[in-house]
């Protein structure tokens, strides 16, 4: 079998899942408690579509939902591997969709909620991404490389290959740098060739989006963090670095991981920490909302600060959703 027939061979398969709804917008909104009403008043399911509460054992710091919340409602696409192991987003896409076709072939509703823009749009937009296995050597290279030259030689090593990609990705995310660099190295293809969309957005299908007054979203934030700090975070980030879970991996590069790392070994102060953490926080809902945006006419908008009326909308839309 040619490289391209072994790389592209998974894009033959039907992608489509059927009609989907999603609940999106920016972390500390309120998706994972109007989920949660919702499954009070529906018979769903709900699939993640956050990039780091996929790692086990990352619960507190990815504020993911409890043991009895999740009992209340399946979960799927959660604490499907460890801190150490690789997660891409041909990955996500695989079991995102098998777990789709489960809970619809049960007859209840996959609703899929969470933050990740990328994930969230593969999915309702039907993108096909081929898995190439990541190559540890040719990585470590890369990191040398951008250590010694900066991350911007990297991007513009890029451009030369794939302008389409590097516009794509910002000069200084060096990990989704190497891993373009990568699928090229690899495939020999134009990074941006590999990731196929088949179609746009199913028609049927719906996207809700939960706003809230900037003030208010801020707010929530800090009150989040200072639960996070509460409830254990430094603590959780003890036990997974006396575990072996190195400050570099990815897993690790979650918001607030490699702050708080840097508490425990001795590094910075708590209230140092804090403040690093809600500005990490605050350039997150930037970037979140440049995947969800107010004009984008695909997303219907659910007013947060009104909590009954986002859900009674919620539930109308979904039950109106064909299936």
């Amino acid at each position: 079998m040619g490289t391209n027939a072994y790389l592209f061979n998974q894009l033959d398969r039907q992608c489509s899942v059927g009609p989907l709804v999603a609940l999106v917008g920016p972390t500390a909104v309120g998706k994972s408690e109007l989920s949660l009403a919702l499954a009070d008043r529906l018979p769903l399911e709900i699939v993640n579509a956050d990039s780091r509460q996929v790692y086990r054992y990352m619960d507190i710091g990815t504020s993911k939902p409890t043991r009895l919340e999740r009992e209340r409602v399946t979960h799927h696409v959660m604490d499907v591997v460890d801190p150490d192991e690789e997660f891409s987003l041909a990955t996500y896409l695989r079991l995102a969709r098998s777990a789709i076709q489960a809970v619809s072939a049960s007859g209840r509703i996959p609703l899929i909620v969470g933050g990740t823009g990328q994930y969230v749009w593969s999915l309702v937009e039907g993108w096909m991404v081929p898995e190439v296995p990541p190559d540890s050597e040719f990585r470590r290279e890369m990191e040398e490389y951008a250590r010694t030259h900066g991350s911007a030689t990297l991007h513009a090593k890029l451009e030369r290959i794939d302008a389409e990609a590097a516009a794509r990705i910002q000069a200084t995310n060096v990990r989704r740098l190497i891993r373009a660099l990568e699928l090229h190295r690899v495939t020999g293809q134009r990074p941006s060739a590999l990731l196929w969309r088949r179609h746009g957005m199913d028609p049927e299908a719906v996207v809700m989006g939960v706003a809230l007054d900037r003030s208010l979203l801020i707010a929530r934030v800090d009150s989040r963090i200072d639960r996070m700090i509460r409830h254990g975070f430094p603590e959780e980030v003890r036990w997974l670095l006396d575990r072996g879970y190195s400050p570099t991996l990815p897993s690790m590069s979650s918001i607030g991981y490699g702050e708080m790392t840097e508490y425990v070994e001795g590094r910075s102060d708590l209230n140092t920490t804090v403040c690093r953490i809600r500005r990490a926080t605050r350039r997150l809902i930037r970037r979140q909302h440049a995947w969800f945006r107010p004009s984008d006419e695909r997303i219907v908008w659910l007013n947060g600060a009104n909590g009954d009326a986002a859900v009674e909308q919620a539930v109308r839309i979904v039950q109106g959703v064909k299936r």
